[in-house]
């Protein structure tokens, strides 16, 4: 018998803060920063929209309504970032 992964992908991304430098955005234990400076759609985007994305792939956050995708890779370490 051979199992199959069906469906969508079930790891749930929640932001977590939004702040005036960035946001954090937490995916199954682990948090990201996605910083203003290298997204700055994310900047001036609504509440509502920044907290509609997903993992859209393995490794990559999307944001539908803001035609964003981000790679997790490309994110810096959270605990370097001050907190505005």
């Amino acid at each position: 018998m051979n199992s199959k992964l069906v469906g969508d992908n079930i790891s749930e991304v929640e932001v977590t803060h939004i702040s005036l430098g960035g946001i954090w955005v937490l995916i199954d234990d682990k948090e990201y920063f996605v910083p203003f400076d290298m997204f700055p759609i994310l900047r001036d985007a609504t509440v509502a929209k920044i907290h509609n994305v997903r993992l859209a792939r393995a490794g990559y956050l999307n944001w539908p309504a803001l035609d964003l995708e981000v790679a997790l890779e490309s994110l810096g370490n959270p605990a370097t970032v001050p907190h505005y």
